[in-house]
């Protein structure tokens, strides 16, 4: 109470005025010197947290110095003086309020990176609130000015040990806020990415994943894959180091896939059917994008990545997760497939009717490569909601075309999957489904079936990525043909691809192929019959009666086939003649003759097909270019033109791109389900964009002349150029291994260099060594020469003394006897 008395008279001043919050602040703001008591500084320090929410300016442009002060020095000794300081600064930096003075005194704070390596430094102290204050503090300070924080850590001696260590803290709320922190501070900056992940962050947070329950666990779970997920994007060292920890066969786990499983055993049922909410697929999906991360990089582990790419496939085509799960795996996997999809078996399910998705039936097994097409064609579960067109329905099915298109790139490959709908000897063999979604004949008696257009939409996309680029696969087309037996738009909705292993689908009867008499007329290829639906399209499109709705469902699928024939007929005369000969011609001319004003496509793409037949009709038949050079001249070279022009500029053609081709359609449905539809993919905009000038010039071009050179030559010329641009990846590739390699190799062989010369010097040494020794053993040698020829001498000596009768003393005599004995 004294204490407290005597701080209030201080402030109150010596005449009991009141004082100004001006003046209080400078007051307080005097108390925070080092000369004052500790107990003084925390009154102060304390007195000006309070004031600081009001008054942010007086306590910032006057006590931010000494609260400074007060964290370096101070912070660590007291625990409440500390938390008080840092509560003080975070509602200083605080830009909710007053963005601009926050702003300032962040700058201020980060003058130097003493206040930061002082904040990492009270990261060490176990206290809570300490903790938690600095936690929060960094949090503002990473939020209002990063780049210059980044640079700061990465400084600080202890500070990747310090905060890396937080996330093992058994207090949630402190762990929770550190992944905040940690999220922020990794934000673009592959160094810090690189030194947190070399101290351990990668096991710190799959154990607080564990702790929340993995896949299940709840939005702690996904913030630490988010997480996880920033320091692995963009950093192929990180990549490269989370491989070697063995932590990638986790991710696998987290979703109940087994790693270890046999390519050759189905997935256990326990991962295909699963509960699922919200927060569920939220962490799905996060470990998903990581799983894709791991598949997509360059530097994919050739072993790991089967396992990883089953894992997406299963989820995409033999699991019941949600369909923004599916699509996401489809999206995932990598653009160079090479896994077997033609021999890979999966087992499919379906849901039980009225079960609302408790109940499931196991479906015969198939392989991969059915199941993506079935998907693509027919949607999910084999076509059961076929009829909606949701926008994430469509997405799902547009994921399946593409990863068809990455698995057909080779060559072989795409002459393997056209020789398998070639007719075949077996004459009870069903067609294909991909060759029956797409010549299946649309009802014009009634109303138009939305799943039969959707289907044969699809069905074209699939079919236009088989041709593309590729002559030899053109060639084996104009040979397919399928056998009809009666297909119409009735069974469109849902295909009968599938069915259940312990039986038919309840309430499906099997169908009756009707035998062909003998007075029936032979096969029709797959040319003549898209062309007849096209003309069959084309008159029902005109009819008075079709509703706005049904008209644009009539444009749609005229839309699929014109394209589709856009790109089989480009540079390939034989199908040219075929089309023509079908009575493509006539097809044509009508709808490019008399366009309507509110539909730009169906005209436009008309007339550019009409301008491909043209321009490649170079082979011997009834219609040859001088046949359709009047047809052009009538409909006016300058109309043609401007109508393809205005193509280019409708919505739904330029609203397409590489990642979007799924537009959504204006109806009075939830945003949940909302409805989609596909006009054009982005492979036939690439297509049209790049052969456009090349019509346009056709179609003003003489019956004698070309417009491009010759088909075959350009079509081998594309063949070739791609081949040699797949051989120039390869090798870059290579080059840069083998110069990873050299690398290695050239600090070897430095290392072996300075050995070498080592070994030299030694070898020299020793060689002197045993010279100097050989010369002293001979000087040894001749010394003991020299001394036994000194002996004989004086022994003949001494005799010659005694025969002379001199005389010869004692020694000399016992060293005479010695010698001689």
């Amino acid at each position: 109470m004294e204490f407290l008395s005597q701080t209030y008279v201080a402030l109150r001043g010596p005449t009991g005025a009141p004082q100004t919050a001006s003046e209080t602040v400078g007051k307080l703001s005097d108390r925070l010197s080092p000369a004052t008591l500790l107990a003084d500084r925390r009154a102060a320090v304390l007195s000006l947290k309070g004031l600081a929410r009001d008054h942010k300016h007086d306590v910032g442009e006057r006590a931010l110095p000494g609260l400074l002060q007060v964290l370096y020095n101070d912070a660590e000794v007291d625990a409440d003086i500390g938390k008080a300081a840092l509560e003080t600064l975070h509602m200083l930096c605080d830009v909710e309020e007053d963005k601009e003075l926050g702003l300032k005194y962040t700058d201020a704070i980060l003058e130097n990176e003493q206040a930061l390596h002082a904040l990492v430094a009270l990261l060490a102290d176990n206290n809570f609130y300490t903790r938690f204050a600095t936690l929060q503090l960094l949090s503002t300070l990473l939020q209002n000015r990063r780049q210059r924080v980044q640079a700061y850590f990465l400084t600080a001696a202890a500070g990747p040990r310090s905060i890396v260590a937080v996330l093992e803290d058994k207090r949630e709320i402190i762990r929770n806020e550190a992944i905040a922190v940690v999220q922020s501070i990794i934000s673009q900056s592959a160094d810090i990415q690189k030194v947190l992940a070399f101290e351990g962050a990668f096991e710190k947070l799959f154990n607080i994943i564990s702790q929340e329950g993995g896949v299940d666990g709840g939005q702690v779970a996904q913030e630490a894959l988010t997480c996880l997920d920033s320091f692995l994007r963009l950093n192929s060292s990180n990549q490269s180091y989370f491989r070697e920890t063995g932590l990638p066969s986790s991710l696998l786990s987290l979703l109940l896939f087994p790693p270890n499983l046999p390519i050759q055993e189905p997935a256990p049922q326990e991962f295909a059917l699963q509960f699922w909410d919200d927060q569920k697929l939220a962490n799905a999906s996060a470990i998903v994008g990581i799983i894709g991360l791991l598949v997509g990089s360059k530097s994919q582990g050739t072993q790991e990545q089967p396992v990883f790419v089953r894992c997406l496939i299963e989820i995409a085509l033999a699991s019941n997760a949600p369909t923004e799960l599916k699509t996401k795996a489809l999206n995932s996997l990598p653009a160079t497939l090479n896994f077997p999809l033609f021999e890979f078996i999966l087992t499919p399910y379906m849901p039980v009717p009225e079960t609302n998705g408790e109940e499931w039936d196991r479906l015969e097994a198939a392989t991969a490569l059915d199941a993506l097409v079935e998907l693509a064609l027919h949607g999910e579960y084999n076509g059961l909601d076929a009829g909606k067109r949701s926008i994430i329905g469509l997405n799902l099915r547009s994921a399946a075309v593409a990863v068809f298109e990455n698995f057909i790139r080779k060559e072989e490959v795409k002459q393997a999957f056209a020789q398998s709908m070639l007719p075949q000897d077996d004459a009870e063999r069903p067609s294909h489904p991909l060759l029956q979604a797409l010549v299946m004949i649309p009802s014009s008696d009634g109303p138009l079936d939305l799943g039969m257009v959707t289907a044969t939409h699809f069905a074209s996309l699939l079919f236009s990525h088989l041709i593309r680029n590729s002559p030899r696969t053109k060639s084996l087309a104009r040979s397919i043909k399928p056998q009809t037996g009666g297909a119409t738009s009735a069974s469109a909705g849902s295909g009968n691809f599938f069915v259940p292993a312990d039986g038919p689908t309840p309430g499906q009867a099997p169908a009756k192929v009707e035998e062909p008499d003998d007075d029936d007329e032979p096969p029709q290829t797959i040319c003549q019959m898209i062309t007849e639906n096209l003309s069959l399209s084309f008159l029902a499109r005109s009819r008075a009666n079709n509703s706005d709705r049904e008209s644009r469902e009539w444009d749609r699928l005229i839309v699929a086939y014109l394209c589709l024939l856009s790109q089989w007929l480009w540079e390939e005369p034989g199908a040219v003649r075929d089309f023509l000969e079908a009575g493509g011609l006539g097809v044509l001319v009508e709808p490019a003759n008399n366009p309507s004003e509110d539909d730009l496509i169906v005209p436009g793409l008309s007339l550019f097909l009409l301008g491909i037949c043209y321009e490649f009709n170079r082979e011997p038949g009834e219609i040859t270019r001088h046949t359709i050079y009047p047809i052009l001249n009538r409909l006016g070279v300058d109309t043609s033109i401007g109508r393809l022009s205005r193509l280019r500029e409708d919505d739904r053609f330029k609203a397409v791109s590489p990642e979007v081709c799924v537009l959504p359609f204006n109806t009075t449905s939830k945003a949940e389900e909302r409805e989609g539809e596909i006009w054009f993919d982005w492979a036939f905009v690439d297509f049209w964009k790049s052969n456009y000038y090349t019509i346009q010039r056709g179609l003003s071009t003489e019956p004698g002349q070309l417009a491009s050179p010759s088909g075959g030559q350009t079509a081998e010329l594309t063949m070739l150029v791609s081949s040699l641009r797949e051989v120039i990846h390869t090798q870059a590739q290579e080059i840069e291994t083998l110069k990873a390699q050299l690398k290695q190799t050239a600090s070897a062989n430095d290392q072996i260099a300075i050995l070498q010369k080592d070994i030299a010097k030694l070898t020299t040494q020793l060689q002197e060594s045993e010279e100097k020794r050989k010369e002293t053993e001979k000087e040894h040698e001749d010394l003991l020469v020299l001394v036994d020829e000194v002996s004989s001498m004086r022994a003949r000596d001494k005799v010659k003394m005694r025969e002379a009768g001199l005389e010869v003393s004692d020694d000399e005599g016992e060293e005479d006897d010695e010698d001689d004995e």
